[in-house]
């Protein structure tokens, strides 16, 4: 490759203004845009159905980027290069990666979602934190789920955390955004799904399950702090906890959206569904 492959135009000052406002959600809402950030998620954005407008790269790790580089400009996406200080103005992290994109605000309809007979859903109610946001559809997205649906009242899935936490998964299956969790779930049971909700006082475990988990299924996961409210918990066809075997009183929520997608997913293949 040569030297001349890997200049960059530089940022103007009014682009840079525009792309560091997206770290608000306010802004964000307002362009429809949002930041991706790290190696990973970039390049899973420009290699898949994600709209990316601009590329920011760090001067200086121009060459350690340039597959990144070549995907964006293969796919007709500005590049523009940017000094050490400009791109932290545009990261939440301590120490940025050196690139940076810019994409379009992800938003499937729920009836596209859950079109084509799924077999395999993620409702996430009133779920706060954007780490186990982020790391929930990581984990729809490694099991194999079909789509993962968010309430009204969970975080931003373009908080920069909640991307940076999915490490690309969010351009890999349809997620719905701000839907009301009880049209959420009587949709999920048009589409044929079960659904069950994840509760560490319940009584039925996952293995008390069995072979009801081969069934299509939607898995709901509450709020970190307070799990799923009652009216919620009722809305559910049967909830369910992880057994625990050890002397730890709970497990992190992603954990437990972990070990329940991959049963079900585990208990589907094996007989052959």
């Amino acid at each position: 490759m040569t030297q001349d492959r890997l200049e960059l135009d530089e940022a103007r000052k009014s682009v840079l203004r525009e792309s560091r406002a997206l770290l608000r959600g306010k802004e964000r809402r307002a362009q429809g845009r949002f930041l991706v950030e790290g190696r990973q998620a970039v390049r899973e954005a420009l290699r898949g159905d994600a709209v990316v407008s601009r590329l920011f790269v760090r001067w200086d790790s121009a060459r350690d980027n340039r597959d990144l580089i070549d995907l964006a400009r293969a796919g007709g996406v500005p590049v523009h290069g940017v000094s050490e200080q400009n791109l932290a103005t545009m990261s939440d992290t301590v120490t940025p990666q050196g690139v940076i994109a810019v994409a379009d605000s992800i938003d499937v309809p729920l009836e596209q979602a859950l079109s084509g007979a799924p077999r395999l859903v993620v409702v996430c109610d009133q779920i706060r934190d954007p780490g186990n946001a982020g790391t929930v559809i990581r984990c729809a997205d490694a099991f194999g789920a079909d789509a993962v649906v968010m309430s009204t009242d969970s975080v931003d899935l373009h908080n920069p955390k909640v991307v940076r936490a999915s490490v690309g998964s969010i351009f890999h299956l349809p997620i719905v955004v701000g839907v009301e969790f009880s049209g959420a779930l009587q949709a999920c049971r048009d589409a044929g799904l079960q659904v069950f909700a994840t509760d560490g006082e319940a009584e039925a475990t996952l293995v008390d399950l069995g072979a009801a988990l081969a069934a299509p299924t939607a898995w709901v996961m509450g709020n970190e702090a307070w799990g799923l409210p009652d009216e919620h918990r009722e809305l559910a066809d049967r909830a369910v906890a992880v057994p625990l075997y050890g002397h730890a009183e709970s497990l992190n929520l992603a954990t437990a959206a972990a070990i329940c997608l991959y049963t079900s997913a585990s208990t589907q293949r094996a007989t052959g569904h």
